[in-house]
């Protein structure tokens, strides 16, 4: 994958790391990616060492050099001098300027101080997660800037097939995140609900999917589907969990968390995490050993695949990209130029997804304008539109699912059954006229099916194939069934969240899922790029290795830190204070982020505490967390009384990164996605007028067309068919 885009230029014009990220994606697919913004690091990833550390990962291969010939794109953001300095340098080389901000421009926030800490607010993940009385936890890291970097690549790596370009790109990253709980949010206002937030790694409507400490380490458990729960009951020897009416469902399940923890906790004890993952892979129940960051890199699966490399020559490790792959080498002819709003249009996919990762992977190829074709079993629909669902009624409850409504508009939907000849001949005949198959199954899967690797390549030979199981294919854990929580209880982040008294801690109860469909498209439109050169062939994305992306400062930080890396909850090592502090109304939430320039100075206005202007210990970071107790007081006592809404805009006023910790239900009305657009509406047989979200980033400040509703269960069947001729 390394030299894909050879032959691009990119100049990028910012130290914020969504930029830098998006420009790390360009440079280790070979684009010639030039920085020309400069500045220190004190402020991304861990104090001290570590972040500086990160910084180095995050520019690694880039150059300092000035271009010297054409450029293609220029990356700016997320502040105004970033974009500022953006759209000079795009005139100067009459390049296409690709912008992030924080927020879309035409919004309320547009003017806000934004924060890592804020968008997760914002988005509904910080609401979610801690114990029920509270305070909400907010999650380490930079993952909203890290996912607008990706969604930043895949819109501009669509724009470059277009003709002609667009000259403007822009991605905001509160949009980007919004791919975490966007079908939640179209769910909660169609079919009602509140979010609820029942205790550490218990998030609805899924339980178990919780972290467990085995004999020798921590393991993850995600049972599911009807048939997982009785395996996982039988594996722990209490049948009788399975038997028992109370628990029948996931969502039943967490309301008794308590109880079947019970039963969970002490018989998790008696194995080591291999053993347990050896019984989950052979009872097909989503089992994962939970390695801390210090052993991770060394996991002998991660080893093999390549999943870390030297970052200098200090030992230090960081994460590689998350795609393995073999390419024929036999060059292709460059994909037809689509229309500037249709970039990919002519782009022929076979999609044989399903659930969330994949179908969002396609989505991304779909609204980019491609046709593509999703195959669904009449007997294995995609499980999306309902796993415990009695599928009898008017109308049926499989067309009624705003998860899986959300993630396969744009698309054709047909049924084939792959177990017979004559839906298996329909599926080839499909293969032999595509130019991409996308397929989430277990390992091994369309092998048995008869599409394995020697067929595809038979049937067509200049096919591009993106397989993306959570482990990836081959290796010892490639066998390990897995949902969006097992993908995170392998990625290491569960080690560097939470309280120090919590277990290794979820952030969401899906997390890899939206995440790795992102990052499925992105390797797909890289190798879509390097066909002309590298020709068709074979991606293997492991979508646990997505989010080592998402974990690199921390695994970088454990790697400079004595002992295990502390968990602190929602303060943070780069900028103090940062809290979630209660408002007056009863299970309101204010989130407070003081890691920008001047947040500090600006909260010591607003709050009267001039005193702390004059205390030495206050003037640095490590000063303030040392007090952070009594800082956080203060910030509470003044907002007890107030709106947490309007206490987020008096903080920005001051210049305080802050905002109100909303919860999912909250969302489809949240005033920055409502007035800029994010939630357009669309007509589907059997569900009627509703919203969707809009694709999270604008072409010429026009948004992609929603050209139509996901499909109905083998709705366009006869008509793909007769396109084949079949």
């Amino acid at each position: 994958m390394r030299q894909l885009l050879n032959g691009l230029v990119v100049v990028e014009a910012s130290r914020d790391v969504a930029v830098r990220y998006c420009g790390r994606l360009f440079t280790q697919l070979g684009a010639a990616v030039v920085r020309a913004a400069g500045g220190d690091d004190t402020r991304i990833g861990y104090a001290g060492p570590a972040g500086e550390a990160y910084g180095r990962w995050l520019d690694e291969g880039k150059v300092s050099a000035q271009p010297a010939g054409a450029v293609d794109l220029v990356l700016a953001g997320l502040d105004s001098a970033g974009v500022a300095a953006g759209e000079a340098l795009a005139d100067r080389h009459a390049a296409t300027l690709l912008m992030i901000r924080w927020f879309h421009p035409d919004g309320p926030y547009a003017a806000w101080r934004g924060a890592d800490e804020v968008i997760q607010a914002l988005t509904g993940l910080t609401y979610g997660v801690g114990t029920p009385a509270g305070p909400p936890v907010t999650a380490q890291g930079h993952g909203p800037q890290i996912t607008a970097g990706v969604v930043a690549f895949n819109a501009a790596m669509g724009a470059l097939f277009a003709q002609p370009r667009p000259r403007r790109i822009e991605v905001n990253v509160m949009e980007a995140y919004m791919c975490l709980y966007e079908t939640a949010a179209v769910s909660s206002l169609v079919e009602g609900g509140v979010q609820m937030r029942l205790g550490v790694n218990r998030m609805a409507p899924v339980y178990p999917g919780a972290s467990y400490r085995a004999a020798d380490g921590w393991v993850g458990v995600t049972a599911v589907t009807p048939s997982q729960w009785r395996a996982f009951t039988a594996l722990i020897a209490r049948p009788d969990l399975a038997a028992d009416p109370r628990f029948a469902t996931s969502l039943e399940r967490v309301l008794f968390a308590d109880e079947i923890d019970a039963a969970i906790i002490p018989a998790m004890q008696a194995r080591t995490a291999d053993e347990w993952v050896a019984l989950g892979i052979a009872a097909r129940v989503p089992i994962t050993a939970m390695p801390d960051l210090a052993s991770l890199p060394d996991v002998p699966h991660w080893k093999a695949r390549g999943a870390f490399a030297a970052l200098d020559d200090d030992g230090l490790v960081g994460p590689t990209l998350p795609w393995r792959s073999d390419f024929t080498g036999r060059p292709l002819d460059p994909l037809a130029v689509g229309e500037t709003m249709t970039p990919l249009k002519g782009l022929k996919v076979v999609d044989f997804t399903m659930g969330w990762a994949g179908p969002l992977a396609t989505r991304n190829l779909a609204d980019l304008g491609a046709d593509v074709v999703k195959i669904e079993s009449a007997l294995h629909q995609d499980w999306w539109r309902g796993w415990e669902t009695d599928q009898s009624g008017d109308p049926p409850p499989q067309e009624t699912k705003f998860s899986f409504i959300s993630v396969n508009r744009n698309k054709r939907g047909i049924v084939l059954e792959l177990d017979t000849d004559e839906g298996l001949a329909h599926a080839r005949a499909l293969v032999a006229h595509a130019d991409i198959l996308v397929e989430n199954f277990g390992d091994g899967v369309l092998e048995k099916l008869g599409l394995g690797i020697a067929a595809r390549r038979t049937i067509n030979p200049e096919l591009l194939v993106l397989t993306m199981p959570a482990f990836g294919a081959g290796g010892p854990l490639s066998g390990v069934r897995a949902y969006g929580s097992t993908v995170e209880q392998a990625s290491g982040l569960p080690h560097a969240n939470g309280q120090a008294d919590w277990p290794p801690s979820l952030q969401h109860v899906a997390f890899g899922d939206p995440l790795c469909g992102h990052f499925g498209a992105a390797g797909l439109l890289a190798a879509l790029w390097g066909r002309k050169t590298h020709g068709g062939g074979e991606i293997d994305m492991a979508q646990v290795a997505c989010l080592f992306q998402y974990s690199a400062d921390a695994l970088i930080a454990q790697q400079v830190t004595e002992g295990p890396l502390a968990r602190t909850g929602s303060r943070r090592p780069r900028g103090a204070p940062v809290c979630v502090v209660p408002t007056a109304e009863e299970g309101d939430w204010l989130a407070v982020a003081a890691v920008v320039e001047g947040a500090w100075f600006g909260l010591i206005r607003l709050l009267g505490r001039e005193d702390w202007r004059d205390d030495p210990e206050l003037a640095t970071i490590a000063g303030r967390n040392a007090r952070a107790e009594d800082i956080e007081a203060v910030i509470a006592a003044w907002a007890k009384d107030q709106d947490a809404g309007e206490a987020a805009w008096a903080m920005q006023r001051h210049g305080v990164p802050a905002a109100p910790v909303l919860r999912v239900d909250q969302l489809s009305y949240e005033p920055q996605l409502a007035d800029t657009g994010f939630w357009p509406e669309i007509e589907r047989r059997y569900v009627g007028r509703h919203i969707i979200p809009a694709t999270p980033f604008l072409y010429d400040g026009n948004r992609l067309e929603i050209r139509n509703p996901a499909p109905t269960l083998g709705e366009h069947t006869a008509e793909v068919l007769a396109e084949l001729g079949r």
